[in-house]
């Protein structure tokens, strides 16, 4: 069961739901019991990148819950309205203040236990130039022998950091699609 708190109103018409199998689907649903509108609830979808400069990476720590301090790779969710790469170029200038170019989907990552699936772009560095948001304490380029690994803020990030790098060794990079 997922850590959401249940839908109890419509936000149709503001009366309350229960939640059954409607006809035709195979699942419990939100469901009106007035105006019989189906409420839907699907995952959160996080976008990020691995922005690089040379052999390095860039990470900002956290200056917001969770994980506070912690060091991650510049992602947030997406927002309405934009696309997945849209979403990260937002959050790496949002939480970095890092111009990037994109250089394609890298790994796609399922976290079902927490209903959200996270999408990570390789992204290269315009410059070495940071100037980060509200939401990070610092943001800086790390080596792989340099990244605190055991001060990352997420699986998906370290997942993530090492297929970079593994694959920045080999000299190939493929798009990695994981279940956490």
């Amino acid at each position: 069961m997922l850590p959401r708190a249940p839908i109890k109103h419509c936000r149709q018409c503001g009366q309350p739901v229960a939640y059954r199998v409607p006809e035709g689907d195979n699942r419990e649903r939100a469901v009106c019991g007035s105006c019989t509108t189906i409420h839907y609830e699907n995952p959160l979808n996080v976008v990020g990148t691995v922005p690089v400069w040379e052999d390095q990476v860039l990470l900002c720590r956290r200056n917001i819950e969770p994980r506070h301090g912690f060091w991650t790779l510049p992602a947030g969710f997406l927002e309405l309205g934009e696309s997945t790469a849209a979403g990260a170029l937002r959050e790496t200038d949002e939480e970095a203040g890092a111009r990037i170019e994109l250089e394609g989907l890298y790994t796609v990552m399922n976290v079902v236990r927490v209903g959200q699936v996270h999408f990570y772009y390789r992204a290269r560095l315009c410059d070495t130039h940071f100037d980060p948001g509200p939401e990070t304490i610092e943001a800086r380029l790390f080596r792989e022998h340099e990244v605190p690994w055991e001060q990352l803020a997420f699986r998906t990030v370290r997942e993530t950091l090492e297929r970079y790098f593994a694959d920045r060794s080999r000299g190939s990079f493929g798009l990695h699609c994981v279940d956490l």
